[in-house]
């Protein structure tokens, strides 16, 4: 069981607690289709069966080691097309809750991973519902990897294994659900060139020469940012070239 946060405004004052589900971001989309939902609706499990990730990927978690939640945000101050400054404020606010917790270098990859020792410990999943000009909801899926201490894969990481130490889950999602609440609400004050200026400062490989791929296609480019719709802008031999989400892969 988690407790309800104490320190936020509305993100986790309801909180619907599930020891198990396929999918917290699937159930949070279907309480979004309850009019009496409130913004800030909390959805946490201990095991989450069928995690879903960016692309169709899939978001591996031990049972009750880790943080696997979704929240729902009613952003109808956002049009269609300014949908991405969602995702740089909910990238920020793991920026800066991670940075603050390990107290080490921590990046944004783009799109949607939070690195820490260059390992994958975060990941988000925000899946939009438009209606007319607005943006009518977000279910912001994240999966926080806290206890876990091995890994399929080589570049996944957890607090535990960059910190060296294990950390309580209610006390991790107390502070980070503070961060994720403060840079929301930056993001409706309308302060959107201020976090686009902070997300690209932090981006893993800015003005590192690194190896790309796309398609059959491996080059060497050096991140510059982002442009105004959320595509990555790299500058290459050939000048600065745009990717959007599936057109490119970082190779490290």
């Amino acid at each position: 069981m988690y407790k309800i946060p104490t320190n936020t405004l509305f993100i986790g004052k309801n909180l619907v607690f599930m020891p198990e589900c396929h999918s917290t971001n699937t159930h949070a989309l279907q309480l979004c289709q309850e009019p009496s939902t409130p913004e800030g609706t909390l959805v946490i499990t201990d095991n989450q069966t069928a995690g879903r990730g960016q692309m169709g990927n899939t978001w591996e978690a031990h049972a009750g080691q880790n943080l696997t939640f979704s929240f729902i945000l009613k952003p109808t101050f956002l049009r269609p097309h300014e949908q991405y400054s969602l995702n740089m404020a909910i990238s920020l606010g793991l920026y800066d809750f991670l940075s603050a917790f390990l107290q080490q270098p921590v990046h944004i990859k783009w799109p949607n991973d939070l690195l820490a020792d260059n390992r994958k410990v975060c990941g988000i999943l925000i899946e939009n519902s438009i209606q007319g000009s607005t943006l009518a909801h977000a279910v912001v899926g994240i999966g926080l990897n806290v206890n876990q201490a091995t890994f399929s894969s080589p570049r996944a990481g957890s607090l535990r294994t960059v910190s060296g130490q294990s950390h309580g889950l209610q006390e991790v999602l107390d502070v980070l659900l503070v961060a994720l609440e403060q840079r929301y609400l930056s993001l409706r004050q309308g302060k959107t060139v201020q976090l686009k200026h902070d997300y690209e400062q932090v981006l893993f490989g800015l003005n590192e020469p690194r190896p790309f791929k796309t398609g059959g296609e491996e080059f060497e480019g050096r991140v510059k940012g982002i442009d105004e719709a959320g595509r990555l802008l790299l500058e290459t031999v050939e000048g600065v070239r745009v990717f959007a989400l599936k057109e490119i892969e970082f190779v490290y």
